[in-house]
């Protein structure tokens, strides 16, 4: 079996072969965005080509995705025993018939032992995760099938809030565009930095993109937060931010002693019940900063922040960025 050094960019300029799988009904930039870094990325600025772009299905041919186009594909079998540098799994509905297709799982596996890294942009993890790729290893996805794939395979282990995730020759990324951001990074592990940053600007899109993708999901910081027997509670907290929330005082709302309290709401929620305290006023400050004008001074106080330093910090912490960068980036005008 030969396999290609994943960095085998740094002393060569022969094109690095990078294989997209797709299957019916995937999401159309989880392919492009990927695709198009890959098929623009060139050695030293105006060099040559770094990589030779392909992309395959099952049994060659169109290929039907969720936007109703086409795409034209080759048939897997020209790739198989062949050397690959990067072999990318993309995404979409059809991720959930694929990831159970034994035809699928199989040519995945048999590709995946011919390429230096494996890599899968949104729910194209679960093929991974099928084929046994993702086992033992840390891995992300779009964050509304995080859960799913972690209650499918319980050997890997899900990140919900990265937007993409390194772990030695395999790449995950959540969902969609962070399929380019995941693809960036590869060419500037290949390449270099300055290489990538071409690229970015050529896109017009970050090199690096500030904060996970909790900031671009209302119910990922809710998602732990939602569960028996704590819902009740949760919906108390919310509507009661500006008042006292300490743990002894949560305790005595739910009826137990504070160590009976603390230790079954972190066995819940998998988190502290100060952290759920300050992902539920996160949340509500969000959905201000997201639908109104209000100071972010305001916003603090009114939901139980301290004031707008405190509202910051919770904010970097949570969603990885500043509450002033998330309104530029998602209020509602």
């Amino acid at each position: 079996m030969t396999v290609i050094p994943a960095n085998v960019g740094h002393g060569s300029t022969d094109p690095m072969p990078v294989l997209f799988v797709v299957y019916p009904d995937i999401v159309m930039l989880d392919l492009a965005g990927p695709l198009q870094v890959f098929a623009w990325a060139r050695h030293a600025g105006d060099g040559p080509l770094a990589y030779e772009t392909a992309v395959v299905s099952l049994d060659g041919g169109e290929v039907a995705t969720d936007s109703g186009v086409s795409i034209t594909s080759e048939p897997v079998s020209v790739w198989q025993r062949r050397p690959i540098h990067t072999l990318v799994v993309v995404g979409g509905d059809g991720a959930l018939s694929a990831m159970h297709d034994p035809r699928m799982v199989s040519a995945i596996g048999e590709l995946a032992s011919c390429a230096g890294r494996v890599a899968s942009v949104c729910s194209g993890a679960l093929i991974l995760a099928a084929a046994g790729l993702l086992d033992g290893r840390r891995a992300t996805t779009h964050w509304e099938d995080c859960a799913h794939l972690e209650r499918a395979f319980p050997g890997v282990e899900v990140d919900p809030d990265p937007i993409y995730v390194n772990d030695g020759h395999v790449w995950t990324s959540a969902g969609v565009t962070a399929g380019t951001d995941m693809a960036l990074a590869m060419v500037a592990a290949d390449l270099g930095q300055e290489a990538a940053r071409e690229r970015a600007q050529a896109l017009v899109t970050y090199m690096v993109r500030p904060g996970g993708q909790s900031q671009f999901s209302p119910a990922l910081a809710q998602q732990s937060l939602g569960a028996d027997p704590f819902a009740e509670l949760h919906a108390w907290i919310a509507r009661n931010l500006r008042n006292d929330l300490r743990v002894e005082v949560l305790a005595a709302r739910a009826n137990q002693s504070l160590r009976s309290f603390h230790r079954a709401y972190v066995a819940a929620t998998g988190m502290t019940p100060a952290k759920g305290v300050e992902s539920i006023r996160v949340n509500a400050a969000r959905e201000l900063i997201e639908s109104t004008q209000r100071p972010l001074k305001v916003i603090a106080t009114r939901c139980g922040f301290g004031d707008e330093e405190q509202l910051r910090r919770a904010f970097v912490r949570v969603l990885g960025v500043s509450p002033s960068d998330y309104r530029a980036r998602f209020r509602l005008d």
